[in-house]
């Protein structure tokens, strides 16, 4: 199955939804003219389509593999990644002072994309390294980032994150990875660190390991937590290569999916010690780590989008080629099961679903950029806080929505999607990852409550939904019945949300196990809402074209037929999920331990 970028649609995204000219008249982002930004995605559609794509399934039946601790990494992964180290695709977003292209997120969003749909395995090395990077360019010292940020730009090395231990999955608190100080401004790291995606591979001269560990005096609990640059070979002050450090992979885990990315156990110190350097200050690693975490969850809920457009499309193409049973309304005799009305339902959902995230995502790198570059610094902040309230939603909803098209790509597929020779099974086992790392969708969802809607009073979501009844109002304005169904399912959508974010604020602290017994339903409602209100602003323009007599007129009608068809069938979820979340903790809570 061949993968072809949706250029159309992610250049709809840009300039209409995201709003491109704002953002190439900020400082620093006036390289990102229409034109360009058109070549720049159509060199990666490319690259995605005909070097990586292919590697896909057969990475998957030939994945990665560890021999006396080195890993050797699927077939054509690694001429691969040279080649996409060397047409600069990993300095897309990073500053061209560093090696980098300095365009907007905005701009490196759809290419990252384009790379998930092509391979997800083989993408998560570039997501890791974006996340290294940009804690480094936020957090390193002037030294650090001479050292290590070009080299990991153009591919040379790549990074890696260091969180998870043994005893400690998600709570970092229990960290017990140790950092003792030599006196010389190093430090000797001794501990385990498992689930460490691209930990351990043969694509690049260094692997730069960012890693959580604790200094001998540290408080307990997350407040004690530093955060450390480890590399596999240390690295003199000229940028080159010196001994091995003491940081060895001790093996890599046999996975449902992404199985050719390397998730390697890596084992620090077992022959004295190895070598690290502060990053910061003491005890403020979780706060820098979060940087990149953050880089990480955006990240995955491209991967997400990336995985569910791929899922889409292998199932269109599979719709139309598969003959089976005649038409319902009668036929002289079997059709394209793409004739039958379930089938075009499964394909709408997919379509729907994979586009409404993707613009929603696209604006929150928009807004992202303005936070980032945005002169005003009022303008700024106001930015930044609405693009942090929708990373967990981006993240969380989006990964979660990509599951339910990957299954629903199998269900098209019938008996022959559960055969692997298909693909559609793949898609299915790599998409079942996305909700769990990076913080899973439960997790995603408490930070929605807690940091994003109950810290500020619910202000943030508040103003984002007097943004979504500004185009209710201008829906009214369009005499159609799809506006006015579209309408009607946005304004009961954004009605629930407010109503939630309502309920989250006030009862938060005097019943925290009932909001948070409805969060991940909290989640899903905003990712509902928001994506649907990004639809509705896609019907809006599509009419403003279609009126103005612009050209590809069934690319503008497919857009307010599959915006109606979001509002119908999922903005109409919005009230019974308010329900779930407001009124459903007592059945949630009900049972004792005890009774399970």
């Amino acid at each position: 199955m061949t993968y072809n970028a949706p250029l159309k649609d992610m250049l709809f995204v840009v300039n209409e939804l995201a709003n491109l000219s704002e953002i190439n008249q900020l400082p620093g982002c006036e390289d990102a003219t229409p034109d360009t930004v058109e070549a720049v995605l159509e060199e990666n559609a490319k690259f995605c389509g005909e070097v990586v794509a292919p590697l896909n399934q057969s990475g998957d039946k030939e994945p990665s593999y560890w021999h006396d601790g080195q890993v050797t990494t699927s077939k054509g992964f690694k001429e691969a990644f040279r080649g996409f180290a060397d047409a600069g695709w990993q300095g897309v977003q990073h500053p061209a002072e560093f090696g980098g292209q300095g365009l907007p997120k905005l701009v490196a969003t759809p290419c990252i994309e384009m790379l998930n749909s092509a391979n997800i395995a083989f993408a998560l090395v570039g997501l890791l390294t974006d996340g290294a990077i940009e804690a480094l360019l936020t957090a390193g010292s002037a030294e650090q980032k001479t050292r290590f940020i070009e080299p990991l730009i153009n591919g040379k090395w790549t990074g890696t994150m260091n969180l998870t231990e043994p005893q400690a999955g998600s709570d970092l608190a229990a960290v017990r990875t140790r950092a003792v100080p030599q006196g010389d401004g190093t430090y000797k790291i001794f501990g385990t660190k498992i689930f460490i995606t691209y930990g351990e591979h043969d694509m690049a001269e260094n692997i730069i390991h960012l890693v959580l560990a604790r200094t001998p005096d540290a408080p307990p609990g997350v407040k004690g937590i530093s955060l450390f640059i480890v590399p596999k070979f240390m690295v003199g002050d000229d940028g080159s290569l010196g001994e091995r450090n003491d940081v060895h992979c001790v093996s890599i885990e046999h996975k449902l999916g992404i199985k050719a990315s390397p998730t390697a156990v890596l084992q620090f110190g077992d022959h004295g010690g190895a070598i690290g350097t502060l990053v910061g200050e003491e005890n403020r690693g979780l706060e820098y780590m979060f940087i990149m975490m953050n880089a990480a969850r955006f990240g995955v809920g491209m991967q997400g989008i990336g995985l569910a457009e791929r899922a889409y499309q292998q199932a269109v193409a599979f719709a139309k080629e598969r003959v089976q049973s005649r038409a319902v309304e009668g036929s002289a005799g079997p059709v394209a099961i793409i004739h039958h009305p379930d089938v075009r339902r499964m394909l709408m959902s997919m379509r729907a679903q994979t586009e409404a995230a993707r613009a929603l995502a696209y604006v929150g790198a928009g807004l992202s950029d303005l936070a980032h570059s945005h002169p005003d610094e009022a303008t700024r902040k106001a930015n930044l806080a609405v693009y942090e309230y929708l990373v967990p939603v981006i993240k969380g909803w989006s990964t979660e929505m990509s599951e339910n098209v990957a299954r629903d790509g199998v269900q098209v597929h019938g008996g022959m999607g559960f055969i692997e020779e298909t693909g559609a099974a793949q898609h299915y086992r790599d998409a079942k990852i996305l909700t769990i790392y990076e913080g899973t969708t439960a997790i995603q969802a408490n930070d929605l409550v807690g940091r994003k809607t109950v810290r500020d009073g619910g202000a943030v979501a508040k103003a984002i939904l007097a943004q979504v009844r500004a185009t209710e109002a201008q829906l009214a304005e369009v005499r159609d019945a799809d506006f006015t169904a579209i309408r009607s399912q946005l304004v009961a959508g954004s009605a629930a949300l407010e109503a939630v974010v309502d309920y989250v604020v006030t009862n938060t602290k005097a019943d925290p196990r009932a909001v948070f017994a409805g969060s991940v339903l909290y989640l899903k409602l905003a990712g509902i809402v928001l994506g649907g209100w990004q639809m509705a602003r896609a019907a809006i323009v599509a009419r403003q074209k279609l009126d103005a007599g612009a050209g590809d007129a069934a690319f503008y009608r497919a857009k307010i037929a599959t915006a109606r068809f979001f509002a119908d069938h999922m903005l109409a979820q919005a009230d019974g999920l308010r329900h779930a979340i407001v009124d459903g903790a007592a059945g949630v809570l009900a049972l004792d331990v005890e009774q399970f």
